[in-house]
């Protein structure tokens, strides 16, 4: 195997382990891991490895030493302890010890970036150094060691390409029998030659007599004269002048590069009602632990937030926040109405806001579209999205979700609702989330 195969296997290999992490999203043991460390179970990923050729490990001897046993035959292995019939071990009760990959948020957004084809890149809000960029930008003064000459010289040779002209072709037709200095001047023009009045006449004048009446007409000139272009002349001589200029001259300054902090914080809602039994509570855990890794690895600085309600809301530790349930009733606009007060202390113009909420669509009568709508509205955030969980199918009167789809649309860029069913629609469902998002949105 050459180094080629090696590189194509890794290639492989990291397609694999995305795929993987894919289904340790939906269906792995979520538990092992913490909000800064992810663990994945390395028998989900399949990490590379090399081999070694059969061929490169020796002679075929199987006995003692390397000699083979008088009677065994040659290629087939020595048997080991436990292989026989009689040697098969009861099962055991204790679990067998995992090997886990860890990686960090930063690596699984990149991985999950690469799997579902996201690119979400985040908004810095609040500005925490302002530094020199590279000199970039231009000011009429500035000192002498920020000039930029080559721009001057750049701008000094258009010039100087624009008024130049064959002052000795202008001179053999002032030689014309009987020409006079302005109908030098008039052909001088026809021609587009940038010469003026001024200079045709004291020309004209420092013509020897007996050199006038050279030529008959200024079509002999031009039959026995050469003419040269500017760029003729400037590849004979070169450049002896270039007619820089005053209002030629700019001085480079540095860009002034703004470092601006990434700072997110994430708002879980979790209805906790009586009927959000444990699959639902589960599938919600499912996709909202993902999207707080995600979003970790993606800013600088993560805070999170975890309001649980039923009729009433309260805020609790991200440890209790999947596995509380009530038996009371649901009002979702308690939620909104508390992230609305948390979220005081961390000002739009400072922090990127995500709210996330979700339940099984089932609300209080009228709720959604007098409450909880309008605080959607008026709470500031890069998204809000609402997972809707109904394992068993929609109930007739959960509505939430359809209700918020009506009012905003589904193709809003700043409100994301998402439907999980099932284990297998929970990829799906963040993909629907973290793409939702305008990226031009401030």
């Amino acid at each position: 195997m050459g180094l080629r195969d090696d590189l194509e296997r890794f290639r492989e290999v990291g397609e694999q382990r995305r795929e993987d992490l894919a289904d340790f999203i939906q269906y792995g043991d979520l538990g092992q891991s913490r909000p800064g460390e992810i663990k994945i179970p390395v028998k989900i990923v399949s990490l590379p490895e090399f081999e070694y050729d059969q061929r490169d490990k020796g002679g075929v001897g199987q006995g003692d030493g390397g000699t083979p046993d008088v009677g065994q035959p040659v290629g087939q292995p020595q048997p080991q302890p436990g292989d026989e019939d009689g040697d098969e071990g009861e099962p055991g009760e204790e679990g067998g010890e995992h090997e886990y990959y860890e990686m960090d948020p930063e690596e699984f957004a990149q991985e999950l970036d690469e799997e579902l084809g996201l690119d979400l890149e985040p908004k810095g809000k609040k500005v925490i150094e302002e530094k020199e960029g590279p000199f970039t930008d231009l000011t009429r003064t500035g000192p002498d060691s920020t000039l930029d000459f080559e721009r001057m010289f750049k701008e000094g040779l258009k010039r100087k390409l624009a008024m130049d002209f064959d002052e000795d072709f202008v001179r053999e037709v002032c030689k014309v029998e009987e020409i006079t200095p302005r109908e030098v001047f008039e052909w001088a023009r026809g021609e587009n030659l940038p010469v003026s009045m001024a200079w045709i006449e004291e020309a004209y004048a420092d013509i020897p007599e007996e050199e006038r009446g050279t030529w008959s007409s200024i079509e002999a000139v031009e039959e026995n004269v050469d003419r040269q272009s500017v760029h003729q002349q400037i590849r004979r001589e070169g450049i002896k002048h270039v007619p820089f200029r005053r209002e030629d001259e700019r001085y480079r300054y540095p860009e002034i590069i703004e470092e601006k902090e990434k700072n997110v914080v994430v708002v879980n809602i979790r209805d906790v009602s009586g009927s959000m039994r444990e699959k639902k509570r589960e599938l919600v855990e499912r996709t909202f632990t993902p999207l707080d890794w995600y979003l970790t690895g993606k800013y600088d600085n993560a805070e999170f937030v975890y309001i649980a309600h039923d009729a009433d809301a309260w805020q609790v530790e991200r440890e209790d926040f999947f596995g509380i349930r009530s038996g009371g009733g649901t009002k979702i606009s308690s939620a909104y109405e508390l992230a609305a007060e948390l979220l005081e202390e961390y000002p739009w113009s400072d922090w990127n806001r995500y709210v996330f909420a979700a339940g099984d669509s089932e609300n209080s009568s009228n709720d959604t579209e007098e409450r909880v709508i309008p605080l959607m509205e008026e709470i500031d955030a890069n998204l809000h999205a609402y997972v809707e969980t109904q394992p068993s199918g929609n109930a007739i009167n959960a509505t939430h979700a359809e209700e918020l789809e009506r009012h905003f649309g589904t193709d809003s860029d700043d409100v994301a609702v998402a439907y999980v069913n099932g284990e297998s629609d929970v990829t799906d469902a963040i993909y629907r989330i973290l793409s939702t998002e305008d990226d031009d949105d401030e």
